[in-house]
């Protein structure tokens, strides 16, 4: 797909990471994965994964085995992972602008400018995307993903 010209809402690095991580578990059901597997299949740190996939455990997303034959592996049917949960979880819960926030909010233009509505029906149409998709409807089969990524190294 090419989105050359479309401006984005641009998601935490963080994020991405998490996302990837659901990804490939949900690429090897039923396995427990490593994260230095993931961590070489992306090209991304090893201790920025250990943070997201510390944190998708205790959200229950990830199910971790500690040890030498330890690893990671899907805490729930990715059926059940909606993509805008996740996001909403992960990401910083600042507003999108500074109109958002009532508290904190200095434009001049409040209450006569329509940005604020505008943006905030943009927002939602966002994340009604990302929960009307489940890490299942990524992944699908995983024969796709696993194609283009290095073989796994069974934990």
């Amino acid at each position: 797909m090419n989105f050359s010209g479309v401006a984005a809402i641009r998601l935490t690095a963080y994020t991405n990471y998490s996302l990837r991580i659901l990804m490939y578990c949900a690429s090897h059901p039923g396995r427990l994965v490593r994260i230095a597997d993931i961590a070489a299949a992306f090209d991304i740190s090893r201790a920025h994964l250990l943070k997201s996939a510390r944190h998708l455990g205790q959200l229950g997303y990830l199910s971790t085995m500690r040890g030498r034959h330890g690893g990671i592996q899907l805490g729930m049917a990715p059926e059940r992972i909606r993509v805008g949960e996740v996001v909403r979880k992960l990401e910083d819960s600042g507003d999108f602008v500074e109109c958002f926030n009532p508290a904190t909010n200095s434009c001049p233009l409040a209450g006569a400018c329509k940005l604020t509505g505008l943006f905030h029906r943009g927002v939602e149409a966002f994340y009604r995307e990302l929960d009307d998709t489940s890490l299942a409807d990524l992944v699908g089969d995983g024969a796709a993903l696993r194609d283009r990524l290095p073989l796994l190294h069974l934990a």
